[in-house]
């Protein structure tokens, strides 16, 4: 039995969750297997907004004691901190956990409308590794603004923090490699101007020559977004400082259309979290129009990491079959989300792929 502790949060973040849920409850149902004990803790804004607490010591300690973290999403554009900031108690949890990639796999499926009209972008399928615990997000609650005339954050770059976000880049490169997948890990970085980007590169490259087996080459972040909008389809993984990968992994998402189809993990050395790429949506949350299925890739992430840090193959069998259940359901059109122009809300979605499960873990097995 495995421990999931599940934060659902704020807006669609509670819709995608509950639909996630019913996956994978018929998930295991089908396939059998280890059992996923599924537990429901509150965090976010509007949690905080009726309690004080945007996470909760309880919750904490309960995502420390589980085996992994399904997390919805968190946030509400109108409630804040006294001080005018954010409710985002993802953050928190990225340090209190030491949660320092975040990992941002991009695929087109097919049967979804495309935004590159080049036929090469059918092809598309790169890993963008996120720094999460440093780089200019270490600035956060440490920014000062001087006397209203100047303000600085800082920028932090460890050997440490680039080392092991380097070698997760690799170690997750030699994976795609044994799955057939090519194998190239990419710096982007700007060493051409800041000295902390160079030293970034510097690290990068001293890990790079501990694996040379995986290809590795380096470009500045600028270019990198050209890169990634003319010939998306050549890339594989790449490693990024915080920021720049924050920005770029929503460029990326744009690639294929829209968050809705963007998992995302933050992982560290002993905990795993899962959630979908996408924000609470308040436009549209509640009206049964948000698109799970960048949620169901999460968890499918997360079963691949359960399966791979307990030897339990199982779980990678039910993670293949959530991935073909989800391609082969926009592939037949049997649902098409409405963020894609269809007409396919959140329940009709989660029916539809729950319904393509018997086919697609034929064909995984």
């Amino acid at each position: 039995m495995f421990n999931i502790a599940v934060l659902p949060g704020d807006g669609i973040g509670v819709e995608v969750t509950e639909a996630c849920l019913d996956l994978l409850k018929a998930t295991q149902s089908l396939c059998g297997g280890p059992i996923l004990q599924c537990t429901t803790y509150d965090a976010g804004a509007q949690h905080y907004a009726r309690s004080g607490e945007a996470l909760p010591a309880a919750t904490l300690e309960a995502c420390r004691r589980s085996d992994a973290i399904l997390f919805g999403a968190m946030g509400w554009p109108d409630i804040r901190y006294p001080d005018g900031t954010e409710i985002i108690p993802q953050l928190d949890l990225r340090m209190a956990l030491e949660l320092y990639a975040g990992v941002r796999p991009i695929r087109w499926f097919p049967g979804l409308p495309r935004v590159l009209t080049d036929e090469r972008a059918r092809a598309i399928d790169f890993v963008l590794v996120r720094e999460q615990t440093e780089g200019l997000f270490y600035a956060r609650g440490r920014g000062r603004v001087e006397n209203d005339e100047e303000a600085y954050d800082t920028m932090q770059i460890t050997r440490a923090g680039t080392t092991r976000v380097s070698e997760f880049a690799f170690r997750l490169a030699a994976r795609r490699k044994a799955r057939g997948k090519s194998a190239r890990v990419t710096c982007v970085d700007k060493a051409n101007v800041f000295a902390s980007m160079a030293f970034f590169r510097k690290i990068f490259e001293e890990v790079a020559a501990r694996h040379p087996a995986i290809e590795s080459d380096a470009a500045y972040v600028d270019a990198m977004a050209l890169t990634m909008v003319r010939k998306p389809w050549t890339l594989d993984v790449m490693v990024a400082e915080n920021m720049f990968g924050d920005i770029l992994s929503d460029l990326a998402a744009g690639l294929i259309g829209g968050m809705g189809m963007a998992p995302s993990a933050d992982i560290g050395d002993k905990y795993g979290l899962f959630q979908p790429a996408h924000g609470t949506a308040p436009d549209i949350a509640g009206q049964d129009k948000a698109n799970p299925c960048a949620m169901f890739l999460s968890a499918a992430m997360m079963l691949d990491w359960l399966a791979d840090g307990h030897e339990q193959p199982q779980l990678e069998g039910w993670a293949r079959t959530i991935e073909r259940a989800v391609e082969n359901t926009l592939a037949a059109g049997a649902a098409m989300p409405m963020e894609y122009g269809g007409r396919a809300g959140t329940e009709e979605m989660t029916r539809a792929v729950i319904a393509a499960l018997p086919q697609a873990y034929r064909e995984a097995a």
